[in-house]
């Protein structure tokens, strides 16, 4: 159905009404009936919530693609890049629908380190799991994961295009071996680091009959720090009534990472260092189901989800673009002192 037989039903005059009331029902997170109430009081249109809904069921894809256009835009300005990378962090999460149950959709985000924006959102069924490949990365940027990230062939794709990640390793999801195909063992290689130190590792990996030469990078945590990772491992097993593997207690009190990067432009330290940054994307959306009630779907049907899901996403890049525009605002029309150089992340430690 085409953008003009949407909007000709029932009093929806044109394309910028439409997106009102998207944005009302999706991002002010208003029902059907509200919206059309809202719509009636305002003098937007004179529509039904029937109608709405018939309207809303036929929108995902124009307001997928102005969610593209938008993200797009924002990608005609690119940052300095940080000593030839540029850092993408991603991420996915899931919401529910109400009385869902088990099923859910997807939120697969990207975050612009640099800009600390949001550049790329997709949204899928449960089905589809958290993959490297579902980011657009191509040669120079850097990803940055946490462990649900961590399959080999989609980390191999990604260092296949030019790309670099740092993903958080699980200690039994990638079989890993020496550079020359003997066996490696991580657990040896962690028991020899000093408390409260890092250190790497040059290992490789196969995938679909090829291998990638990465390094691992890992940090003994504090006591303290160590005892806390194992107290949430042990309830998140006890929720689940499993049975836990001691290797897993003993991986908790450490912080284990995979790269591609060469040590010349990512040392260990830079690489754990960067790795914090990661709970950028965490607090997107922490900010996200907080502030606009992500995680609270009001759909149930795939469209309506789509709907209600892009709606919301795109008023929050509206919204951030307003937020800049106003910081940016001074009473007398230019700032007073050049703002200052931005802060940007060092990869590589000095040879000096």
């Amino acid at each position: 159905m085409t953008l003009n037989a949407l909007r000709r039903r029932r009093g929806v005059r044109s394309a910028k009404d439409l997106l009102r009331l998207a944005l009302v029902y999706g991002y002010c997170d208003f029902s059907l009936r509200e919206t059309a109430a809202w719509a009636a009081s305002v003098g937007l249109a004179d529509v039904s919530d029937v109608a709405l809904l018939k309207r809303f069921r036929q929108c995902p894809d124009w307001l997928g693609h102005l969610l593209s256009a938008k993200i797009a835009e924002r990608a005609q300005w690119q940052p300095p890049s940080c000593r030839g990378w540029r850092v993408k962090l991603v991420d996915g999460s899931g919401v529910k629908p109400p009385g869902a149950g088990s099923s859910y959709w997807r939120i697969h985000l990207g975050f612009d380190l640099q800009r600390l924006t949001i550049d790329q959102v997709e949204i899928t069924d449960c089905k589809v799991g958290e993959s490297l490949q579902r980011f657009n990365l191509t040669a120079g940027d850097l990803a940055v994961a946490d462990r649900g990230f961590a399959h080999r062939a989609g980390m191999l794709a990604v260092a296949q295009t030019g790309a670099g990640f740092l993903v958080r390793l699980p200690w039994n999801n990638v079989p890993l071996e020496q550079r020359d195909g003997q066996s490696w063992d991580l657990f040896a290689f962690l028991r020899t680091l000093p408390d409260a130190e890092c250190g790497e590792a040059e290992v490789r990996f196969r995938s679909g009959g090829e291998t990638l030469d990465c390094r691992v990078l890992a940090l003994r945590k504090t006591e303290a720090a160590a005892e806390q990772s194992r107290e949430q491992v042990l309830r998140a097993y006890r929720k689940k009534s499993k049975q836990i593997d001691p290797r897993t207690l003993e991986a908790a009190g450490y912080t284990i990472l995979l790269t591609n990067v060469a040590p010349a432009e990512l040392n260990a330290e830079a690489g754990l260092e960067l790795y914090r940054y990661r709970w950028q994307v965490e607090l997107a959306f922490k900010r996200l189901k907080s502030l606009i009630d992500l995680d609270q779907l009001r759909a149930k049907e795939p469209a309506m989800v789509k709907t209600y899901l892009l709606a919301k996403l795109l008023g929050v890049l509206v919204l951030e673009d307003l937020q800049h525009r106003y910081l940016a605002f001074f009473p007398w029309g230019f700032p007073i002192r050049r703002p200052s150089a931005p802060v940007h992340v060092a990869f590589a430690a000095s040879t000096s």
